[in-house]
């Protein structure tokens, strides 16, 4: 699936969240792609942060898009829609953990002490720009998600997504001073490692390229098509 003209005109680029939320209920389904488009890459990180595992990754933003798409009606605007966007995928993920009996070794990972960096090596960037920035992007990436699993949903929402303590805690169920204390922690087993370059760098890190977001956005519409049209499914 190409960029459609419903994303490049500049009418439709300038809309809020909110407001195309508000079109799509009232019909305007095709807008729907806009919202993926603009929260492919946040819905990843926070993903991949807790499944850590690609494919399954993108699974689980599939089925949040489609249940948000579902429950659209059902947003009340108390929070950012982005918020609540990030909520559902955060759900959706956890769900999936649980549902490979992992959950119990997940939740007691929050609170660990143990440095899960130690192992990690040092590397040294080539002087080529290029070179140096993927050497970067795969040292940040391994450095992320050896995190324990409560400080690498925070460190990827609040760090790399630059979303605030509200809305982290919103996301992940947890009060604004739980959210600074991993952060703290987060950054203190990084910082060890990586250098100030990190924080800096991250953007680097699980990026969401276009083919994938295109193929995202196709299946997601698919699916959307199987709910409008519940007769397509027979």
């Amino acid at each position: 699936m190409t960029t459609s003209a419903v994303f490049q005109t500049i009418e439709t680029q300038s809309l809020s969240d909110e407001e195309i939320v508000a079109r799509v209920i009232a019909g305007e389904t095709g807008l729907f792609e806009l919202i993926m488009r603009r929260h492919n890459q946040r819905l990843y990180r926070a993903a991949r942060a807790i499944v850590r595992d690609e494919s399954e990754a993108e699974d689980v933003m599939q089925d949040a898009y489609v249940r948000a798409y579902s429950h659209l009606k059902q947003f009340a605007g108390k929070a950012r829609f982005s918020t609540w966007l990030t909520r559902i995928a955060v759900h959706e993920a956890l769900a999936r953990v649980r549902a490979r009996n992992r959950y119990s070794d997940f939740e007691p990972a929050f609170e660990t002490s143990e440095d899960p960096m130690e192992h990690l090596a040092s590397e040294r960037s080539t002087p080529e720009e290029q070179v140096q920035t993927s050497e970067l992007g795969d040292l940040l990436e391994g450095a992320i998600e050896s995190l324990p699993p409560g400080f690498r949903s925070v460190f990827m929402l609040r760090a790399v997504e630059e979303m605030s303590t509200t809305e982290v805690a919103e996301c992940l169920d947890l009060s604004e001073e739980n959210v600074k204390v991993r952060l703290h922690r987060a950054r203190a087993l990084l910082k060890e490692h990586i250098s100030q370059r990190l924080e800096g760098s991250a953007k680097q890190a699980f990026q969401f390229h276009a083919v994938r977001c295109d193929r995202v956005v196709a299946k997601v519409f698919e699916k959307i098509a199987l709910l409008d049209h519940p007769s397509a499914q027979a």
